[in-house]
């Protein structure tokens, strides 16, 4: 080893043995700069002492100026103790310096890690990080003002800075709405403290996408549970779990104001409805967004002790849904006989809750119009379904229960089903069953193939399902083998020529752009979709059970239905003529599609909440937008009902108003 080496070494070993070694190396570091330095600069001074002590008192005078160990001067004693006064001096302002700058910065690193407490009120807590939170942050945001909260405060054992970066990258601006990140488990009870829970106006946990995100979220309602304590004046709590078999324990967990809801369920039920509603994706998207229009609780004095079917007609600038009764019971789409009692409160679809004013819109009611002719009923359909991933078992028993008699579902997995669906088999022909609606066939064959599809006759088919592997599954990620699928599909479509229908899931929603599907298509991206039904519960816990039964299978959902079974095709009438029609038929009607738009971005001809004078020409290809049961009801004749107060002159839509709306 070279000598440079060896001096190298035992440099680092004098650094290691103690903080005083490297102050000794500092001191004689300085001094063999300073000394050399200082004397140079005297012995070429030409008005320095000519004498040697002369010139070396002024060494010492230069030195210790640099040094600011003092300028004493007299015996050598006396320069000795300045010396030594000088170096205690500098030893004690370094210690300050370095206390001081080390505080600072564990103060600093503290703050960046987000282990400060929370002194807010009325603010929204998130619990949990997910791709599911920024759809739920941006739409808090984006609230209308009565509702928005003054700040989202977002608990997440992830870094504070990353989440900071994310959040702005992914939800912008967020205006005059604060975004408070902090660090640390959930469901740790003293890290959840810090986020103030108690003075918070709602709570949400939010799944990972961990196979043990529900568990994660029973430990963190536990974890809430023991900070708020038994209050029964807490928070609303929401959360969200994946797997059924966590639901009712977290119920318990959530306690009396707590709301949970089932995301795979959810989605698996969308799913099967899009199959036979195409469009409704976009709906939904609409009406869960706060970008437009969305449910509100609207007061029902004006139509205490009448029936629910003359407020259907009895707002211009809303449609009405349904009824909150005095109970706290939601009730939607009641018979239109139904009485409602005083203090209900109306469920409406409005842009805000000023729209709800009275307004009597039966004059706008043109009856010559209306379609008398009974609808004619949904027949047996042939659906594909292609993948298979832990919501396929849900998607299947939601068309078993929602399909036509005589309906049949064909399987294609690239991997083996297990035993509890059924297991893979050749497709026979379906055996004739009488207890079932919907015969179920399952074929195996390599999805990643295109040729696979290529080879598959997909003529008798009425709708065609994609479905991703779950995340974990394989080296790619669950998306990129849905696109291979869509990629097939549309090839299979330039070679028939035959438009196909699909639904497809996604598990990103920047990967909706890529989807090679024609505009207007149904794309079902689980967690925005969750996020957005967060977001909408988390303003109103009330509106949980308005969406309960709209994803479900039983009771009333949302449909799209022919124009033709309300008014005569290709009438000029307006859309309180619609409802009126709807109103006939046991339904309450919130919008329709515009056939001529259907691929014309970015609301592909869906519009809700038009208003009640708003004319136009409805044709055969167009869609109404119902809330009604899944089965269509023949027209029943109109009962004329008690007549609705009429509003004062401020309380009337402004003519602005009227010809906004206008198409």
């Amino acid at each position: 080893m070279s000598l440079r080496d060896r001096a190298r070494y035992r440099f680092d070993r004098t650094l290691a043995r103690s903080a005083g070694s490297l102050m000794g190396w500092l001191v004689v570091s300085c001094l063999a700069v300073v000394v050399p330095v200082s004397a140079l600069l005297v012995w070429t001074d030409p008005g320095a002492p000519p004498s040697l002590s002369g010139r070396l008192t002024a060494v010492w005078r230069s030195s210790a100026e640099t040094l600011r160990l003092g300028t004493v001067d007299g015996t050598p004693l006396r320069m000795l103790l300045a010396a030594l006064l000088g170096l205690v001096a500098l030893l004690c302002v370094s210690t300050l310096v370095g206390v001081i700058t080390t505080g600072l910065a564990e103060r600093l690193a503290e703050l960046s890690r987000g282990r400060s407490t929370v002194l807010e009120e009325g603010h929204a807590v998130v619990l949990g990080w997910s791709d599911q939170v920024f759809t739920v942050v941006a739409e808090l945001v984006a609230a209308q003002v009565p509702h928005r909260p003054r700040a989202v405060v977002l608990l997440a054992d992830v870094d504070k800075t990353e989440m900071e970066r994310a959040l702005a990258a992914h939800v912008g601006p967020s205006g005059r709405t604060r975004l408070i990140c902090r660090s640390g488990p959930a469901s740790d009870p003293g890290v959840l403290a810090l986020v103030s829970p108690r003075t918070a106006r709602t709570v949400l946990v939010l799944p990972s996408g961990e196979p043990t995100a529900d568990a994660e979220v029973l430990r963190t309602l536990l974890a809430l549970r023991a900070v708020l304590g038994e209050d029964a004046e807490g928070p609303p709590v929401l959360a969200a779990v994946r797997d059924d078999q966590y639901r009712a324990a977290a119920r318990l967990a959530a306690g009396p104001r707590g709301t949970v809801l089932e995301t795979d369920t959810v989605t698996a039920r969308l799913i099967a409805q899009c199959v036979r509603r195409p469009g409704l994706s976009l709906v939904l998207r609409d009406l869960l967004d706060f970008a437009g229009d969305e449910f509100h609780l609207a007061d029902a004095d004006a139509f205490h002790e009448r029936p629910f079917g003359a407020a259907l007609l009895g707002h211009a600038g809303a449609c009405v849904v349904g009824l909150l009764t005095p109970q706290g019971r939601t009730l939607l789409n009641p018979p239109a006989d139904t009485v409602i009692a005083p203090g209900s409160r109306l469920i409406i679809l409005a842009r805000d809750e000023e729209a709800a004013r009275p307004d009597d819109c039966r004059h706008l009611v043109e009856r010559p119009v209306i379609a008398t002719a009974p609808p004619h009923p949904e027949d047996a359909a042939h659906v594909l379904l292609l993948g298979w991933n832990r919501r396929a078992p849900l998607v299947v028993d939601q068309l078993r229960r929602t399909a036509r008699p005589g309906s049949v579902l064909d399987v294609v997995t690239d991997r083996s089903v297990p035993a509890s669906t059924r297991e893979p088999e050749p497709w026979p022909e379906p055996e004739p069953s009488g207890a079932s609606r919907l015969s179920v066939r399952f074929q195996s064959a390599a999805l990643s193939r295109p040729e696979t599809l290529l080879g598959f006759d997909l003529t008798p088919y009425d709708g065609t399902v994609v479905l991703g592997p779950d995340p974990g599954d394989g080296p790619d990620r669950p998306d990129d083998r849905t696109l291979v699928t869509l990629l097939a599909l549309r090839l299979v479509e330039e070679r028939t020529g035959r438009q196909l229908r699909v639904v497809t899931e996604l598990t990103d929603d920047r990967n909706r752009p890529l989807a090679p599907l024609d505009p207007g298509s149904d794309v079902i991206v689980s967690g925005e979709l969750t996020g957005l039904l967060m977001a909408q519960i988390a303003q109103n816990r009330h509106l949980a059970a308005v969406f309960d039964e709209l994803f479900s299978a039983d009771g009333s959902t949302i449909c799209l239905r022919p124009a033709g079974h309300y008014v005569c095709p290709g009438s000029v009438t307006t859309f309180a003529t619609v409802v009126a029609a709807a109103r006939d038929r046991g339904e309450c009607a919130i919008g329709y599609r515009r056939h001529d738009r259907r691929a014309a971005p970015p609301d592909h001809g869906v519009r809700l909440n038009p208003h009640k004078a708003e004319r136009r020409e409805w044709s055969t290809d167009d869609q109404v937008i119902v809330v009604a049961t899944d089965t269509p009801t023949p027209p029943t004749p109109p009962t004329p009902g008690p007549p609705i107060p009429n509003p004062t002159r401020e309380d009337a839509p402004s003519a602005h108003h009227r010809e906004r709306t206008s198409d």
